[in-house]
């Protein structure tokens, strides 16, 4: 029996505090059962009887005792929270983004996961190829879903060779399980030239096709290249014809899908898109926009929340502000530059007293065909506007910085960017209502600014 799971806090008021548990202690076991992972423990610790075994620091064990409502919590907080080792990816993927990365970063930022667990609580994205079948057997146990699943191709000879893991076809049939349990999934394909596009593309969507509607989604998302590729297989870049070639292909195909299932199924990103010069979808088209986290209808919604925040009944909360004098200043990547500056000309034609200058930012860091705002250092971004007159205050997309440190992927802090460019700096949640609310400088009652949510545009996980 392992040593068990350390606790790094007791809830204040809490059935834990009651009982004397202290941070230091470990929990071992619930009802004699040993605790794996995060699921285990939430799965065992709903019964309403628990005998939960303690491992004292010194090695002292007891039995707790408790009687609890069903689904009460214990009130514990855990060193990790996942309460397991993270899984770190098995593959070498010819579009990883990771190996795309410079040395001298923090380490996190070079940890590949690829955690079943973590595509459940996170939404990140898993290949396959390290899930057991007593991995299936937990996710189907405690209904884990959706579970977000990197399929890049269906053929299994190419995923092997676009995975560098020889095992990566034969995962492939983990879907059927899933599919026949009822798991929810979304899918992922990221578009490489000369591997799987054009009639790879084709196969992949007509065989993933065979898992909807229990496969919700599945997003297509050209690859990622940085400068930073030596050593690595050869890619191109997606060329407009390309992305025009692709958007062809899903959008035939989102019509058959319409018709038999109700949904579009297919979707593409909105990156491929603006490289082919092509407007957007209609917001129906995006099926409620199941794949945002990888840049699928991000810019639609934004858009969409911004009329409504403008022109809905909401809209009349802004007029007292809008009358004020105001001049700020909006960073964005190129990608979404063109969008952000559509929606600060319709802030500024309806509020004339309000001046808001949009700043694209170029990624000199990874190279210019990164153009997320979330992939944007703290470095590049003052370099490119110091000595800039930005106004009263700079408007910074949350997925800028760490999700849980005001911090860029520099190391780069947003103090250091106030200093540098002398000008307070505001952490925009996600949503055109939230940019609408700070180019006017609005503040409801009960309100404070802060950087919950992620930002304007997501970069995709690759």
């Amino acid at each position: 029996m392992s040593k068990g799971h350390k606790i790094c806090n007791v809830l204040p008021g809490s059935i834990g505090e009651e009982a004397g548990l202290k941070p230091g202690d470990f929990v071992v076991s619930i009802n004699g059962k040993e605790i794996i992972d995060i699921f285990d423990y939430q799965y065992l610790s709903d019964e309403e009887y628990l005998e939960v075994l303690i491992r004292q620091e010194d090695g002292e064990e007891w039995i707790l005792e408790v009687e609890k409502d069903e689904d009460e919590d214990l009130g514990l907080e855990f060193e990790n929270g996942l309460m397991d080792e993270y899984r770190s990816c098995r593959n070498k993927c010819i579009f990883c983004f990771i190996d795309q990365m410079p040395p001298g970063m923090r380490d996190t930022l070079y940890f590949k996961d690829d955690d079943s667990r973590l595509s459940f609580l996170q939404g990140n994205y898993v290949t396959l190829t390290n899930l057991t079948d007593h991995d299936i057997d937990r996710i189907i146990h405690y209904h884990l879903s959706p579970i977000n699943i990197s399929v890049h191709t269906t053929n299994p000879e190419l995923r092997c060779r676009m995975l560098h893991n020889r095992f990566a076809g034969e995962a492939l049939k983990k879907i059927d399980r899933l599919w026949k349990e009822g798991v929810e999934m979304n899918g992922q394909i990221v578009l490489c030239r000369g591997y799987n596009d054009k009639d790879e593309l084709d196969r992949t969507i007509r065989d993933l096709s065979v898992y909807c509607p229990v496969m919700e989604s599945v997003s297509v998302v050209p690859v990622g290249l940085t400068r930073y590729r030596q050593g690595l297989t050869p890619l191109d870049p997606l060329t407009k014809e390309d992305a025009e070639d692709a958007i062809d292909r899903i959008e035939k195909w989102q019509r058959i899908f319409f018709e038999k299932y109700g949904l579009h199924f297919i979707h593409a990103s909105d990156e491929l898109y603006l490289l082919a010069r092509r407007p957007l979808p209609e917001e129906p088209r995006y099926d409620g926009y199941l794949q945002l986290e990888n840049g699928v209808g991000m810019l639609r919604l934004m858009l969409e929340e911004a009329d409504q925040a403008l022109h809905g009944d909401e809209a009349g909360m802004y007029e007292l502000s809008g009358k004020k004098p105001r001049r700020v200043s909006a960073v964005s990547g190129t990608l979404a530059a063109p969008f952000i500056r559509m929606i600060a000309a319709q802030v500024t034609a309806r509020f004339p007293r309000v001046s808001v200058e949009v700043c694209e930012i170029t990624n000199d860091f990874f190279g210019d065909s990164i153009t997320v705002s979330g992939l944007i250092t703290g470095r590049d971004l003052i370099r490119q506007l110091q000595g800039r007159d930005l106004g009263e205050s700079l408007l910074l997309p949350a997925n800028m910085f760490k999700s849980d440190e005001e911090i860029f992927l520099d190391d780069v802090t947003k103090e250091d960017v106030e200093k540098a460019l002398q000008v307070p700096v505001v952490i925009v949640k996600s949503s055109g209502y939230e940019l609408v609310k700070h180019m006017l400088g609005v503040r409801f009652p009960g309100e404070t600014s802060g950087r919950n949510g992620c930002g304007w545009h997501q970069p995709y996980e690759c």
